[in-house]
C-alpha cells in the first residue's frame, strides 16, 4: 500500500472521493432552500441554481487544476498556502475551518429539528445535547479507526440519502403540473444574486471533500475526475427537485419553509412519503456530517505540521489506525460545542461567507501557480482557456460577496483583522519560545 510522506495510507479512489464530494454537498441544505428560492424568485427558480451551478463549476474547476498539482493533505488550505505563503495559510485554515464547523452545527440542528417533527421528545433540550455527543462522538470514533472504515461509511450513506430523493424526482413528474412551470417574469440581477447567496449553501461542501487528498490514490487523476462527476450530479439532481416542487406544489411551495419536499412527497405518495422523505433528509444529513468529519481534521493535522497552527498534537498520527486521531477529536468536539450553542439560520450564514472568501483564494491560487511554475507536466490537469476560468470565478464571487449586507461585511472585516493581530503576534511569540 503506497503511503505519503505524511504517513497516510492512500486508499480513496474515484468513486469513494466521488462519493464523499457528494455525501457533504447535499446535505440539509436541499431538503429546505427550495421553498426559500421560490419564495423569492417563483417560477424563475431555475436562474439562481443556474448562476450557483455556473460559479460552483468554475471554482471546482480550479480546485480540480490545483489540486493535481498540490497532493498533500489539507485541500484549500493546501493550495492557497502553497501559493501565497503562511500568513495566508493562517487565514485560510481559520476561515475554512470556521465554515465547516458552522455548517456542521448547523446541520446537526436541522437534523434533530426534521427528527422533532417526527418524534417530538426530540425537541427537549437534554435529548438534543444527548443526540449531538453520540453524533460527532460515533463519527469521531469511526474515523479515528481508519479512512477505510470512514469511507464505507460515506458511500453507504450518500447511496442511502440518494435513493429517495431520486424516487421522489421519478414519481412525482405524474403529479406535475406545467402551468405551475411557466416562466412568467424574468427577476432582476441583484435578486437572483440575493437569493443565489442563500441558495449556495446547498452547493458549498466539495471543496471539504477534497482535504483528503494526501489519502487518495493517484491524485492528479483521481481528483480532476471525481470533481467533474460530483458537480454535475449534483446540479442536475437539484435542478429537477426544484422543478418537481414547483410543478407539484405550485405557488403553495413558497409556504413550507422548514419541510417542503416531505410536502411534495406527501402530496405523491400520501402520508407515507412524508415520512420516508423527512427519515430521508435525516439520513441525508447524517452522512454530511460523517463526511464532514472525515475529512476536515486533515486541514488541522496539515496546518499542525506545516507549523501554520502551533498545535504540534494536531499533526500525531495514530500508531495504529495511521489517522490523525487527535485532529479528528478536537475537530469532533468543536462541533459538539458549537451545534449545541447555536441554530441553523445564524451558523449557514457564517458558513456561506466564509468558504466563498476560501473559494476566492484558491481561484487566485490558480493563477499565482500557473505564473510560479510555467509549463504544465503530462500528470497535472490544466482548465483549457487560459486565464478565462479563474478570472471568471474572481469576478462571480467578488459580486455574489457584494450582495452581503453592510454590517456582515463589517464584521467579517473586524474578523479578518483580528486574525491578522494574532497571526503575528502568535509568530512573535512561538520564534521567542
Amino acid at each position: 500500500m503506497q503511503e505519503t510522506n505524511e504517513h497516510l495510507k492512500r486508499e480513496v479512489g474515484v468513486w469513494g472521493l466521488s462519493a464523499n464530494l457528494v455525501n457533504i454537498m447535499i446535505g440539509a441544505g436541499i431538503f429546505a432552500l427550495p421553498a426559500i428560492v421560490a419564495a423569492g424568485l417563483g417560477t424563475s427558480s431555475i436562474y439562481a441554481y443556474l448562476f450557483c451551478g455556473l460559479l460552483i463549476t468554475l471554482v471546482m474547476l480550479c480546485f480540480a487544476e490545483i489540486g493535481s498539482k498540490v497532493t498533500t493533505s489539507g485541500g484549500a488550505y493546501t493550495y492557497i498556502e502553497s501559493s501565497f505563503g503562511p500568513y495566508f495559510g493562517f487565514l485560510t485554515v481559520i476561515l475554512f475551518v470556521l465554515s465547516a464547523l458552522s455548517a456542521d452545527g448547523a446541520v446537526a440542528n436541522a437534523l434533530v429539528d426534521v427528527l422533532g417533527s417526527i418524534f417530538p421528545f426530540f425537541k427537549t433540550d437534554y435529548v438534543r445535547t444527548l443526540i449531538f455527543i453520540i453524533l460527532f462522538a460515533g463519527l469521531g470514533y469511526i474515523n479515528v479507526k481508519g479512512i477505510k472504515e470512514g469511507m464505507v461509511l460515506v458511500k453507504t450513506i450518500t447511496l442511502t440519502k440518494l435513493i429517495p430523493l431520486l424516487l421522489l424526482v421519478f414519481f412525482s413528474w405524474g403529479h406535475v403540473s406545467f402551468d405551475n412551470l411557466i416562466i412568467d417574469s424574468t427577476p432582476s440581477i441583484s435578486k437572483v444574486g440575493a437569493i443565489s447567496l442563500i441558495l449556495f449553501f446547498a452547493f458549498q461542501g466539495a471543496e471539504t471533500g477534497l482535504s483528503i487528498s494526501g489519502e487518495v490514490k493517484k491524485p492528479n487523476r483521481t481528483i480532476p475526475r471525481a470533481i467533474f462527476i460530483s458537480i454535475i450530479g449534483v446540479l442536475i439532481l437539484y435542478i429537477l427537485i426544484q422543478t418537481v416542487s414547483q410543478g407539484v406544489l405550485g405557488a403553495s411551495l413558497s409556504t413550507y419553509t422548514e419541510n417542503p419536499l416531505s410536502m411534495v412527497a406527501q402530496q405523491v405518495f400520501g402520508p407515507i412519503g412524508f415520512t420516508i422523505i423527512t427519515i430521508g433528509a435525516a439520513i441525508s444529513m447524517l452522512g454530511n456530517l460523517s463526511s464532514e468529519i472525515l475529512s476536515m481534521p486533515r486541514v488541522l493535522f496539515r496546518a499542525s505540521k506545516d507549523n501554520v497552527l502551533p498545535l504540534r498534537p494536531l499533526s500525531k498520527i495514530h500508531k495504529r489506525f495511521s489517522t490523525p486521531y487527535i485532529a479528528i477529536i478536537t475537530y469532533a468536539t468543536t462541533g459538539f460545542l458549537l451545534a449545541s450553542l447555536g441554530g441553523f439560520e445564524q451558523l449557514a450564514v457564517i458558513s456561506s461567507a466564509s468558504i466563498l472568501l476560501v473559494y476566492l483564494g484558491v481561484s487566485l491560487s490558480v493563477i499565482r501557480s500557473r505564473r510560479k511554475s510555467g509549463k504544465t507536466t503530462k500528470h497535472e490537469f490544466r482548465i483549457p482557456g487560459g486565464y478565462l476560468v479563474p478570472i471568471l470565478s474572481v469576478i462571480i464571487i467578488v459580486w455574489l460577496l457584494s450582495n452581503l449586507e453592510r454590517k456582515e461585511v463589517i464584521g467579517f472585516g473586524v474578523y479578518i483583522a483580528i486574525l491578522t493581530l494574532i497571526y503575528f503576534l502568535k509568530d512573535k511569540f512561538w520564534k521567542r519560545k
